[in-house]
């Protein structure tokens, strides 16, 4: 298998090629290339994700389910995937919004629907007085404008999946992290404070970006990257490691600290010479992770006092006085249990919040920080500082499987975690790896975590997981500039555990996202007003998407 390097790769192949270890670290290289040239279809034939090929003609299409239906595959867990080759992957229509009084509907079942479509029309009046359960809009009620969802380009997940049109957000790590193959920073040059050693590595310049270069050449809209660093080079550090208990040398204010805030813009500066601009940098990947000793990855620790210090003294001044002085600064990017705390700490000094615009979020400890004590909180205190949940991956705890192929519970958590954040004013949701192996990697600390599209590359197939379908549910239909507003429960009925969420898009059509993670189907009705009623069952184990002109 070719190492990074050994030619170029190859700009419409299924494709993750890594790059050489480091001395002391074992590597490897992976290389996913398809058997043939392959397409990718996007933006420009209103699909979601393809490769295709027009030679190889696609089994009989149902008109409901799409251009072209789902390749089933069970793997003997509780749903099937979706696999995708070379030749065949499943496609959408493109999503056109329905004549007045009409309505769309898309449904995926564990039973192994995905994203099937059907049709419908509003009833002026109710039309089965008896329903337990009556959502009802209130579009004068209006709450948080979405930024969009999307997920991380990692050095692992490196692959053409970012050019579907849905997805409008993009991570990318600042150098390597743990889905990495090897340690590195871009300039391990001891005592470098100048930062003439700084240079992007082979996994920016023949990886990652010709793929953001791709993505962001096909999408409708542009792509809003942001950038999150895991860890300073070594010589700025207090361990002399990357990972491990470790923060900068010095205090605010001081040379390491303005060398890490120019860190940050010569690396702005590198992507801007590949034409790729950034909407947002956080201003570090989970820094209490840097508190940790003996922490497995790399990680640089910062409390929220020393956070702030670095923002109003080094970061701030250095972006707002760079070319890049209208990039987004996002604090925390980390575990919400942190708020409102950490916020508070931050965003209480007028010089730092001059700098920041928002907070990233990760869900590894939703379990132990409620919703309301936590976000809700947060957004009262600081109503002007948008919530943005930036990490969230399945398979990351110590007694989980790492990858479950065909597992529906692990898409309905991330439906669950995206409705209880919109529903709580955050403004979008980001998943970690866009793509993985079938190992849950690679990843040079083995910490393997499972993904929405898991790659099996002896086969040359690829296997879109009930992960990958849920976030389309939102991603497809929710556009950056979409509103969240008011849902009316006008009938209680406590047996009928739904969760949702409802939009205002930019274009006024209405999105209504409903899942039901319930062993049974459960009816309900929509009502909007001066457009009329929708009768409806949500099946047992399911999430729909509707979609209407108002």
């Amino acid at each position: 298998m070719p190492i990074l390097g050994d030619g170029p790769l190859p700009s419409h192949s299924l494709t993750r090629a890594l790059a050489p270890p480091s001395p002391g670290i074992k590597g490897h290289s992976l290389d996913l290339h398809l058997p043939q040239p392959v397409q990718l279809v996007g933006a420009e034939s209103g699909s979601w994700l393809a490769f295709d090929t027009p030679s190889s003609p696609p089994p009989p299409v149902s008109p409901s389910l799409g251009a072209r239906p789902c390749n089933a595959k069970n793997f003997g867990h509780d749903s099937p995937v979706c696999e995708c080759s070379s030749s065949y992957c499943d496609t959408l229509d493109p999503v056109v919004i329905p004549a007045l009084g009409t309505y769309v509907k898309y449904e995926s079942t564990k039973a192994g629907q995905r994203l099937e479509r059907s049709e419908g029309r509003f009833q002026s009046n109710s039309i089965t007085p008896g329903t337990d359960l009556v959502l009802r809009l209130d579009a004068a009620q209006r709450y948080q404008r979405v930024k969009g969802f999307g997920g991380a380009l990692t050095d692992s997940a490196a692959m053409n999946i970012m050019a579907l049109s849905g997805y409008n957000m993009v991570r990318i790590p600042m150098a390597s992290c743990d889905f990495s193959v090897r340690l590195y920073t871009y300039d391990d040059s001891e005592g470098d404070f100048e930062l003439r050693n700084f240079s992007l590595t082979e996994e920016d310049t023949k990886l990652k970006i010709p793929i953001l270069q791709q993505a962001q050449a096909m999408a409708r809209t542009p792509l809003s990257l942001y950038a999150s660093p895991w860890t300073s080079p070594i010589w700025m550090k207090t361990n002399g490691a990357m990972t491990g208990r470790g923060t900068l040398k010095g205090k605010p204010g001081d040379k390491y600290h303005k060398t890490w805030a120019n860190y940050f813009i010569r690396f702005l500066d590198e992507y801007a010479k590949h034409n790729l601009t950034f909407w947002a940098v956080t201003a570090g990947n989970e820094p209490t992770a840097g508190e940790i000793i003996f922490y497995p990855f790399q990680c640089l620790g910062f409390s929220p006092e020393h956070q702030r210090d670095f923002i109003a003294q080094d970061l701030g001044p250095a972006l707002a006085n760079s070319s890049h002085r209208g990039i987004q600064l996002i604090i925390l990017d980390d575990q919400r249990v942190m708020l409102p705390y950490w916020a508070e700490v931050v965003l209480k000094d007028p010089v730092a919040a001059s700098f920041i615009n928002g907070i990233g979020i990760h869900w590894y400890l939703d379990f132990i920080a409620p919703i309301d004590l936590t976000l809700s909180i947060t957004h009262h205190l600081f109503p002007d500082y948008y919530v943005l949940s930036t990490e969230a991956s399945t398979g990351s705890y110590f007694w989980e499987p790492r990858v479950v192929l065909g597992g529906w519970d692990r898409g309905s958590k991330y439906s669950h975690s995206i409705l209880t954040n919109l529903n709580n004013y955050v403004t979008g949701w980001t998943d970690w790896n866009l793509a993985l192996d079938m190992e849950g990697g690679p990843n040079w600390s083995k910490n393997y975590v499972d993904s929405p599209v898991i790659v099996e590359s002896r086969k040359d197939l690829f296997y879109k997981q009930p992960m990958f379908y849920h976030m389309g549910h939102f991603s497809k239909f929710i556009p950056e500039g979409s509103q969240r507003i008011q849902l009316v429960i006008t009938k209680k009925c406590f047996r009928c555990n739904l969760e949702y969420a409802a939009f205002l898009r930019p274009d006024s059509a209405a999105v209504l996202v409903v899942l039901n993670r319930n062993p049974t189907d459960i009816p309900f009705e929509i009502s909007d007003p001066g457009v009329g009623y929708i009768e409806a069952v949500a099946p047992a184990d399911s999430i729909q998407t509707y979609l209407w002109r108002r």
